[in-house]
């Protein structure tokens, strides 16, 4: 209970108007759940200022505000609080209410296992003592005073989880905490995308330590090579822990791990306790219990039968390795909670312990789930490969959701897994789908479902239980969907784009031009709509060894994500830009002999070379230099020695409709080239075919291909189509707003240009021009709904089509409705839309604006 006479006193706070309430159940941050007698903290963050909320919270419950300034509402009935800032408020009665009731303070840092380790060292401490703990969702600075809020004078502990999500952020929970007991799990990659590297985490936990009084107690991990380094941070007495090593205070041996329990002996000094057994899965989650034990032990807590009895009863923890029983009697081993590739990894050497030792006829399948994990900054790339490297030697079937994720999956096939072993989705429903019904998941399986937060993996997990009531199980249950958000995303509209397509199309391409062809895979406009970042990872790992894009911008996108293959600006680029091109390693393309020096002019004053490719017009009647005037560039070009020209290239002007103009273009180029090579010229990249080209001859290959539309499954043209089996990447999908039953005569959308000829039942969909669904000259035409095409009818709007669902049954508000790509046994291609609005397929998928979410 919070007392309003602590917080004004804690916060020096000051009555606004009369105090009506004087106890509060709990902090509210969230106005949207709010509750009876909480007490609502406005915020102002980075987010936003939640001010704005105070009379949605107070119509929700509450009984008193914390804010800055007063609300603009009678407040009669309410306690308001002005403080000059809520969150130091919050702080501030955070020291207070600690240093009030004098209660002892056990805190744990580290990267991951946090929350089963708040949970044993509760329960153990419990034995003899009253606690008091933080759950796994009170996190962060602002997670103290909501962890505390049910704090008690009766409480002789309080064990909480400490989160730093920056560097600096440990200082001030210490100030506030003042811990008696310090404990360090481990450290690694999880959370670190404001930490510069691993050095900045472990600064903030010796700074943890060191601020640890000579009589408190800190408890290292002595497994971890980064926690054992802090032994001399602290003046505290310090207890290590550990499994299989000797010289720990407290350590673990002889363990088993199985499908239902962790067996385990164990040795402090001169005891030996034999045969003890945890519920939880994992060797990993082990750690968690001897720390706890051994601030037991701190605590005159003994290792009695007593103690080993509250061990074996410890609870499963939401989302933390937890079995239930899914589809067909499947094994789920939900991880959901918050994944990091360190617990991944953990995960997975569970899985080869249960499984790996049993011969061949009694093994489980075992299949590894993972979706994007979080905050992982430049490791994010190599924690998701690491894992999906670990999981090719211990999963039979591996399941990704996700662009991050997706990188794990082809590190699993780079490992030497079997496609069919693999599947990539990038949606819930996907992911679901896959497990249920692509590989029918059963009583022989064992099934570990993992992924950061953001990718709410638990609702995989609660789509494949066998129970649902088995739904309060899992984290995160604040913020679950309903059953029907479940299979459908939760946005309006939305495009999912198949990365598992362009790599296929990818390899499918390299294979047409063969190892000694180079494959550029073009990714201007945002890789045609499909997004640049991923599709430009999933080339790479697939065949293409360089990129190119259509201006500095875009080439900065791709370098600030941390892809470090090279890019070609095939643009004009400005002469201010080329110091960043230079800094980024980028290759510029050059036609002009004055825009030649000033390039040069750059690169000598940075004392640098910059790489640029040369192209030649031989006949687009775009950019390039004429081919007549090639050799003149070229005879200058020497004498500019900061310019490195590493290619050469020219563009086809109709490769898709017109072979002979494209083999004159070619005999042309080749022109170019001879003399060039006959001075000792000799170019690393010699390029001219886009996809058309590509697929249309060899002769039009030289050294190297440019290739953006086939890439993404598309064909050039009805001329030159691609191979059979690639397939197109992109689909665009939205929702059914409304369905309705208009009588006959009934005028649809703006101008009347419709009205309905008899009774016609008509959906509304949420998208409409500002998405760029097409209204005019020429609209869209139809979309599919259950597998069938639905006319639009009437105009298109700013954000909203109508379209005729009458022939078509049980059409109801949340169905999928496909703007572009497949559903059931009918598709709309991007050359059907084309086709339609008068244009081509490139403009069609380019132009579905960014504000449609990937």
């Amino acid at each position: 209970m919070i007392s309003l006479y602590d917080v004004l006193e804690a916060s020096n706070g000051q009555l606004f108007g009369e105090a009506a309430a004087h106890i509060f159940t709990d902090f509210c941050f969230d106005s949207r759940r709010a509750q009876d007698a909480q007490l609502y903290v406005a915020l102002k963050t980075d987010r936003g200022d939640t001010h704005q909320y105070i009379r949605e919270a107070v119509e929700n419950g509450v009984l008193g505000i914390l804010c800055t300034h007063p609300p603009d509402f009678d407040t009669q009935g309410l306690s308001v609080v002005i403080v000059k800032d809520t969150e130091t408020a919050l702080i501030n009665w955070t020291r207070f209410i600690l240093k009030k009731y004098g209660t002892q303070v056990v805190v744990v840092s580290g990267s991951f296992g946090k929350s089963g380790t708040v949970d044993a060292i509760s329960r153990i401490l419990a034995t003899q003592y009253s606690v008091h703990q933080s759950s796994g969702d009170n996190t962060g600075r602002l997670g103290l005073p909501l962890a505390l809020a049910q704090l008690t004078p009766d409480h002789q502990f309080v064990v909480l989880e400490l989160d730093i999500n920056h560097p600096g952020e440990m200082v001030g929970m210490v100030q506030a905490l003042h811990p008696d007991v310090a404990v360090v799990t481990n450290i690694g990659y999880a959370h670190t995308d404001a930490f510069t590297n691993l050095d900045e985490i472990l600064a903030e936990n010796r700074l943890l330590l060191d601020r640890l009084a000579p009589t408190g107690l800190a408890v290292l991990n002595l497994d971890d090579a980064n926690a054992r380094t802090l032994t001399s941070a602290t003046r505290a007495r310090i207890m290590t822990i550990g499994i299989d090593s000797f010289g720990a205070d407290l350590m673990a041996y002889s363990v088993v791990s199985g499908l239902t329990k962790t067996g385990f002996d164990l040795r402090y000094k001169n005891e030996r306790h034999i045969g003890k057994w945890i519920p939880w899965l994992g060797k990993h989650q082990l750690y968690s219990v001897l720390i706890g034990l051994a601030v037991g032990l701190h605590y005159d807590v003994p290792l009695s039968d007593e103690t080993m009895r509250a061990i074996t009863e410890l609870p499963y923890l939401p989302g933390r390795m937890n079995p239930l029983t899914g589809l067909n009697n499947a094994l789920l081993i939900d991880d959901t909670f918050s994944a990091a590739p360190g617990s991944a990894l953990e995960a997975l050497d569970w899985l080869q312990a249960v499984n790996g030792e049993r011969p061949p006829e009694n093994r489980n399948r075992v299949v590894f789930v993972l979706g994007d994990m979080d905050q992982l900054g430049d490791y994010s790339q190599f924690g998701h490969r690491s894992v999906g490297q670990r999981a090719a030697e211990v999963a039979d079937i591996i399941v990704t959701e996700g662009t991050d994720a997706a990188l794990a999956g082809r590190a699993a096939l780079d490992k030497g897994m079997e496609r069919s072993q693999v599947c990539m989705t990038y949606s819930v429903q996907d992911t679901i789908s896959a497990l249920r019904d692509r590989y029918a998941i059963g009583s022989n399986d064992v099934v570990v479902i993992t992924g950061g937060p953001s990718a709410r993996m638990e609702l995989v997990t609660q789509a494949l239980l066998n129970n649902p009531n088995d739904t309060e199980h899992l984290p995160r249950q604040a913020l679950a969907l309903d059953a029907a958000a479940l299979v459908k995303p939760a946005r309006l509209s939305w495009v999912e784009v198949d990365l598992d397509a362009v790599a296929t199309n990818v390899r499918g391409l390299k294979q047409i031009v063969g190892d000694h062809v180079a494959l550029m895979a073009v990714v201007k406009a945002d890789a045609y709509g499909h997004g640049a970042v991923s599709v430009s990872r999933t080339a790479l790992l697939n065949g293409a060894e360089y990129l190119a894009v259509g201006s500095m911008t875009e080439a900065l996108e791709l370098s600030e994500a941390g892809i470090d293959a090279p890019i070609l600006v095939l643009n004009y680029t400005p002469v201010s830009a080329v110091r960043q091109a230079i800094r980024q390693n980028l290759t510029l393309t050059l036609y002009d002999l004055d825009m030649a020096r000033a390039y040069d002019r750059v690169a000598h004053e940075l004392g640098a070379k910059l790489q640029v490719h040369i192209k030649i017009d031989t006949g687009m009647g775009r950019l390039g230099v004429l081919a007549k005037d090639a050799l003149n560039l070229f005879r200058y070009l020497p004498m500019l020695t900061h310019l490195e020209v590493e290619g050469i290239y020219t563009h086809f002007a109709a490769a898709d409709e017109d072979p002979e103009f494209t083999a004159q273009q070619v005999r042309t180029f080749r022109d170019v080239l001879k003399p060039l090579r006959a001075t000792g010229l000799n170019f690393a990249y010699i390029h001219a075919a886009n996809s058309a080209g590509t697929l249309a001859s060899t002769e039009n290959h030289f050294n190297m291909v440019r290739v953006g539309l086939a890439m993404y499954g598309l064909s050039p043209s009805q001329t030159v189509p691609v191979p059979p089996e690639f397939r197109p990447a992109l689909s665009w999908k939205t929702v059914v707003a409304q369905v309705k039953t208009l009588p006959s005569g009934h005028s649809v959308g703006y101008g009347r240009t419709y009205q309905t000829s008899g009774e016609e039942r008509i959906a509304v969909l949420p998208v409409g021009y500002v998405d760029g669904f097409r209204r005019g000259p020429n609209n869209w035409g139809e979309v599919l709904v259950h597998g069938q095409r639905a006319p639009i009818i009437g105009r298109v709007s700013m954000e909203k089509t109508t379209i005729n669902v009458t022939h078509i049954p049980d059409v109801s508000i949340g169905d999928e409705v496909v703007l572009l790509g497949a559903q059931g046994d009918d598709q709309i291609t991007a050359d059907d839309v084309a086709a339609r609005l008068g244009t081509i397929s490139y403009e069609v998928i380019t132009g579905i604006l960014p504000r449609i979410r990937r």
